[in-house]
């Protein structure tokens, strides 16, 4: 088993307008699939910088004196760029999610495929863990949690069935997990609600729609003029963000009007939006949610 088998790879990185001498950041390094590609097409005077807050993707370091790989959040990517001597770079991407190594690790608990630990964390410094949403999150919290990331209609009902579950013992696995909410599991949609529970779940604990939002900011600023932003998300809470981002530069509200009353917006968008064709599908099963966006700064 690869350890990420990279999503739309081409599409994305021909999204970044490779020019051999620029400066390129690849913020979800991973398995390396993305890096590699993008140092294929750096000159000797390129560089790539990557990010990955995961400790297990530090043994897939690339070798290469163009290279460098930083074990960090990318949401603090301006701060860290600066601590390289780096302020504004030529071409961004983001393959958004979680990775393959991470699903198939089961003790990582992000799989709906194996009992583990609560534990849901990308990085593991990180003190929030799904054990602590499940069991120590009070109704309002739990409730807000499964509503707004795994839009579940019947999120009020859930949260009040693990509260009533925990006073008796403390929620401590994923199977446990799903012992708890059996009755909301039937056997017709029981993965798609168990996908959307967990993604829920581990959302929170990532707090992966804050990070997503200082991300696409600090892109913004440190971006050269006709820079691009390649960005590939996988659930609609994600790409609905990006796509906002790239259309107006902000999320929420519009973006002001100039003299002549016309909008000021920050990107202009490249070509339509990307998805994997049907052979990258059967190839590859966790490309069939992907989308691809792409954005040159002006």
């Amino acid at each position: 088993m690869e350890y990420h088998n990279p999503v739309l790879l081409q599409a994305s990185v021909d999204g970044l307008n490779i020019k051999p001498d620029g400066i390129y950041v690849d913020v979800t390094f991973g398995g390396g699939g993305h890096s590699k590609e993008i140092l294929k097409r750096l000159g000797p005077d390129g560089k790539l910088f990557a990010f990955d807050q995961d400790e297990d993707a530090l043994a897939n370091a690339l070798a290469d004196e163009r290279f460098t790989l930083i074990n960090e959040n990318f949401r603090f990517i301006k701060r860290f760029l600066r601590f390289y001597g780096v302020k504004s770079v030529d071409g961004i991407l983001a393959d958004l999610g979680v990775s393959s190594h991470q699903f198939d690790v089961a003790e990582r608990g992000f799989s709906t495929r194996f009992d583990a630990d609560l534990d849901m964390r990308m990085s593991q410094k990180n003190d929030l863990n799904a054990y602590r949403v499940v069991n120590e999150y009070d109704e309002a919290n739990l409730k807000r949690v499964f509503l707004d990331y795994g839009e579940l209609k019947n999120a009020p009902v859930l949260a009040r069935t693990i509260i009533e579950a925990r006073e008796q013992d403390p929620i401590k696995t994923t199977d446990a997990l799903k012992e708890v909410l059996a009755r909301f599991l039937p056997e017709r949609v029981r993965n798609k609600i168990l996908a959307q529970i967990y993604q829920a779940i581990r959302i929170e604990v990532n707090q992966e729609m804050d990070v997503l939002k200082e991300f696409l900011e600090q892109s913004l600023e440190i971006l050269n003029p006709n820079g691009r932003l390649s960005v590939i998300s996988y659930h609609s809470l994600e790409d609905r963000l990006v796509k906002r981002f790239m259309k107006n530069g902000m999320f929420e509200g519009e973006p002001e009007r100039d003299f002549f009353g016309n909008f000021s917006v920050p990107f202009k968008t490249i070509g339509k939006l990307i998805v994997p064709d049907n052979a990258e599908i059967k190839e590859n099963n966790r490309a069939r949610s992907a989308k691809l966006r792409i954005a040159e700064k002006r």
